[in-house]
């Protein structure tokens, strides 16, 4: 049956990408936007420029769409339909970034390419030829793409060559770990929706590694070998969730794994991959943080857990829980899925920013 498994994950992959291409929008500038595909130090992105003349200087947020880091685009619809609306709407320039994709390109590849380009547009140069506030720059993504969003907010705090502070982070229905994948929100939505227990796990060892030994030892829990084990603070979810979402589950401590394989794939121990694990120091100096995270979502602890460690090192986070929602539910405000709870998300999520950046 594991053959057959794998089968139809293969195969699921591939319809996946399938409608990533069928999904795709050719470049188009309307009345309000024009809208360019470039490149920022070399790695493709779409750009958004309001046409209406700015009032001042704008604010600007570099996005990094979802998908597993396997799949996804910046030119698929819905990103350009949410792009182009967070630009009109806030007349915000907005750079969706087109990241080369595992497992063709494991990590650290795609958190390298959002994050070269992100230094590139925080440039003093680059942000004033396209007008932008240098006080008011966000990065943002959703799913695998907030995981991006938050790996970056990190790591320009560590980089001295950039002067630009970011104005805020905003991480939709993020993945923030792979250490613990037996948390309450994998075990209630094992198969829910878009984005199942086993999919969830095969995009995170896909990151890494297309190594079947690391997705088998990830499906069992027992990746992490035993000198790894301080970093369970970070993500202890007894500790870290309220207790409703606690409800009916017992932790048990973990099970450790094989050294070998975490210093073969040392990816899902690096906070770079996994932003959940960066220290409390660290994370003291992240800017105001929106987290948006959905019940029905095997990810939804992962967001609770970031929000709850946050607020405690005294970030200001906005923490909206959305009891009614699955996984991906902010993009379907699209025919055919259109969906009153992806409207109400995507309208609370611009509320939010236009308030904020």
């Amino acid at each position: 049956s594991t053959a057959l498994d794998l089968l139809g994950l293969m195969k699921y992959m591939e319809g996946m990408r399938l409608i990533t291409v069928i999904e795709m929008t050719a470049v188009t500038s309307d009345e309000n936007i024009t809208v360019t595909d470039t490149e920022f130090n070399n790695v493709p992105v779409r750009l958004y420029l309001p046409r209406r003349a700015p009032d001042g200087l704008r604010r600007a947020m570099v996005y990094f769409h979802g998908g597993g880091w396997c799949l996804g685009d910046a030119r698929m619809k819905s990103y350009d339909h949410v792009s182009r609306r967070v630009s009109n709407e806030l007349n915000a320039v907005v750079v969706s970034v087109n990241y080369r994709l595992a497992p063709e390109h494991p990590f650290p590849v795609p958190f390298e390419d959002v994050y070269s380009v992100t230094k590139f547009f925080l440039q003093s140069s680059v942000l004033s030829q396209y007008g932008v506030d240098p006080t008011r720059v966000c990065v943002a993504g959703d799913s695998a793409g907030g995981n991006l969003a938050a790996a970056v907010a990190q790591q320009l705090l560590e980089d001295a060559e950039v002067k630009t502070k970011l104005k805020a982070q905003i991480l939709l229905y993020p993945a923030l770990q792979s250490l613990d994948l037996d948390l309450p929100s994998y075990r209630d939505n094992d198969n829910k929706p878009l984005l199942s227990k086993s999919l969830m796990i095969r995009f995170w060892s896909e990151y890494f590694t297309s190594d079947p030994s690391l997705r088998e030892a990830m499906a069992s829990n027992r990746h992490v070998p035993a000198e790894a084990g301080h970093l369970f603070q970070f993500v202890n979810w007894s500790q870290l969730l309220p207790a409703g979402m606690r409800k009916g589950h017992a932790y048990t401590g973990p099970t450790y794994g094989s050294a070998a394989l975490a210093r073969r794939y040392p990816g899902f121990l690096d906070p770079r991959a996994a932003p959940l694990l960066a220290s409390d120091a660290q994370l003291r100096r992240l800017p105001p943080t929106y987290i948006l995270t959905c019940e029905h979502d095997v990810l939804r602890d992962d967001g609770v857990m970031y929000a709850q460690r946050l607020r405690a090192a005294g970030v200001r986070v906005t923490h909206q829980h959305a009891r009614d929602a699955f996984h991906a539910a902010l993009m379907f405000v699209l025919w055919p899925f259109e969906l009153a709870v992806g409207h109400r998300l995507f309208n609370s999520y611009l509320e939010w920013l236009s308030e904020n950046l």
